[in-house]
């Protein structure tokens, strides 16, 4: 065991991606509200499918810490059967520490089915119970990167008494469906402890229980839940940022093309966000990372083969347009 610079928690789970071509989209006049459609009681031809293993936010963002020059590993739980041995093999060869991860024979590894239509996607999802338990002697990372788990109470509670111990260690708390479940008073310690929360604007809602908050009026309030830095995205209208002094804008950074699959630019964004403060960039800069991170995603299939190494994201940094910049909100 090591000490390492970015520790993530999190489930994994295998993707099948499904290449849909015969369906339709219908949506509600806001065009929020929007189905999939494809004829019942027949046989729908797909393009191709592809299968991604070890994924997930967590693995995805352990990967792409790595990818970013830290020492990055996952504490994942898995079955002892092929795609959880599979997931495992994956990320070692993206150089993630596999250390905390031990298959489970009486368990079944997570896998879930992508049904990709155009450059968005449907995830059909089954998540299996896990023993979700601290591992004796873990050793604390510089930071602790916290996303979607399953029905988890007790462990998030053991979690809480081992941040209480381990003061030095940073948390990230990009919280998963379950999490936000169970509510902000079940979580309170955990939303207080955190240096750095990242949701979207759909989800601050949800954590929050509003309706028709304004951009602001979300970073104040889940701010007021004591993290040190809120971070709410809002799709292609860009990510905002609260520390409890300043407000920031960042825009979505230009495509090189049109997205080609979705599947996981928002953990590229927090994961490249919370990479850069863990080495030490101020706020203003590390907002700048993830909106890279994204674009490059969003133009492979799966959550990982875009990410991009610390050496490419300079260079987009670098490169980047005169309007691609930080400003504060008044």
């Amino acid at each position: 065991m090591q000490k390492l610079d970015f520790l993530a928690i999190g489930d994994i789970t295998t993707d099948i991606f499904i290449r849909l071509k015969d369906a339709e989209v219908h949506c509600e006049l806001n065009h929020e509200e929007c189905v999939i459609c494809m004829r019942w009681g027949d046989k729908i031809p797909f393009e191709f499918a592809v299968t991604v293993r070890g994924v997930g936010n967590s693995a995805n963002a352990a990967v792409s810490a790595a990818r970013l020059g830290l020492s990055s590993g996952l504490l994942a739980w898995t079955g002892d059967d092929l795609n959880g041995h599979g997931c495992i093999d994956e990320l070692k060869q993206n150089n993630v520490d596999t250390t905390y991860i031990v298959p489970d024979p009486k368990s079944e590894s997570n896998q879930h089915y992508v049904l990709w239509y155009e450059n968005e996607r449907t995830i059909l999802v089954k998540q299996n119970p896990f023993p979700y338990a601290i591992p004796e002697g873990m050793i604390a990372p510089k930071y602790l990167y916290l996303s979607s788990l399953g029905d988890s109470t007790e462990f998030h509670h053991q979690l809480v008494d081992w941040l209480g111990a381990n003061p030095d260690t940073k948390l990230v708390f990009q919280p998963g469906t379950f999490q936000m479940k169970m509510g902000v008073e079940a979580l309170a310690t955990m939303y207080a402890r955190a240096e750095l929360v990242v949701v979207n604007k759909e989800e601050a809602e949800r954590i929050l229980k509003v309706e028709n908050k304004t951009i602001q009026e979300l970073l104040k309030m889940m701010h007021d839940l004591g993290s040190r830095i809120i971070v709410i995205t809002d799709d292609v209208r860009g990510a905002y940022a609260y520390d409890g002094t300043r407000m920031l804008f960042v825009p979505m950074y230009p495509d090189q093309k049109a997205p080609y699959e979705r599947t996981g630019a928002g953990d590229a964004f927090a994961s490249s966000v919370s990479v850069a403060l863990a080495l030490g960039k101020p706020l203003d800069e590390a907002l700048l990372w993830g909106p890279i991170n994204s674009m490059s995603v969003v133009q492979e299939v799966g959550a990982q083969k875009g990410l991009l190494t610390r050496e490419a994201l300079e260079t987009f940094l670098k490169d980047a347009p005169a309007e691609y910049k930080v400003s504060e909100l008044i």
